[in-house]
């Protein structure tokens, strides 16, 4: 009776429920459906050692049946013998037939009965054993993900962020200040490029000075020579 009492503690669980009170539910999952896989090779092993009992039984009630009748032939041979006492003796033997036929029956009903319930428990086990496996990958993958999720939860709560954040704050403000220090350094200084391009610029502005003096001494001579030829 073990097997059935164990397979109905896995039948009427809420797997949830066990996942619930696991340290380490992809441990567990393996743990049930290795549970169910090991109960089913059990109740499949009585079921088969239950048919084998039914057959025998079967067979006993026919050999048990085939004597009565037989017994029941030699009464009427023996009455016809005028035989009384061999034919009484004869219907003695074929009541005990009978009566063993008839407990056999009896058994063989019980037998019936359950086999009847192994086969509903087979197939419940079976049912419960596919949907196991069918949601074992989910299980796991979302007890990963919620460990992962958790982890990050802790991380974020304690003060490690904080004080990463705050030593990234410092280098930044030293870089700062490096960047400061370089640039004061270099500040006054002019480097060879822009000597050259002050020089390209003061020869711009003479040579856009040098045009602006021969355009006015242009529009003055203009003038005076309108004046001579008046």
């Amino acid at each position: 009776m073990g097997i059935f009492s164990r397979f109905t503690d896995i039948v009427n669980s809420n797997i949830n429920s066990l996942l619930d009170k696991a340290e380490d539910p992809e441990k567990m999952v393996r743990l049930i459906i290795q549970e169910m896989e090991d109960t089913l090779v059990e109740v499949r092993s009585a079921s088969a050692k239950t048919l084998a009992n039914k057959k025998e039984i079967t067979a006993q009630i026919s050999k048990h049946e085939s004597d009565a009748s037989d017994w029941a032939a030699k009464a009427e041979l023996a009455l016809s013998k005028d035989r009384d006492d061999l034919a009484r003796a004869a219907l003695q033997e074929k009541k005990k037939c009978a009566e063993a036929a008839e407990t056999l029956t009896r058994e063989l009903t019980i037998v019936d009965e359950q086999i009847a319930k192994l086969q509903d428990e087979i197939g419940q086990l079976q049912e419960k054993l596919a949907d196991a496996k069918a949601r074992q990958k989910t299980i796991i993958m979302r007890q990963k993900t919620a460990s992962s999720r958790l982890e990050v939860k802790r991380t974020l709560d304690s003060t490690k962020v904080d004080n990463a954040m705050g030593r990234f704050e410092q280098y930044e403000r030293k870089i700062d200040d490096l960047e400061s220090q370089v640039d004061a350094y270099d500040l006054g200084k002019k480097s060879l490029h822009d000597e050259f391009a002050e020089l390209e610029a003061g020869d711009k502005i003479d040579e856009e000075l040098a045009a602006l003096k021969a355009k006015v001494k242009g529009g003055d001579n203009k003038p005076a020579k309108a004046k001579s030829e008046e």
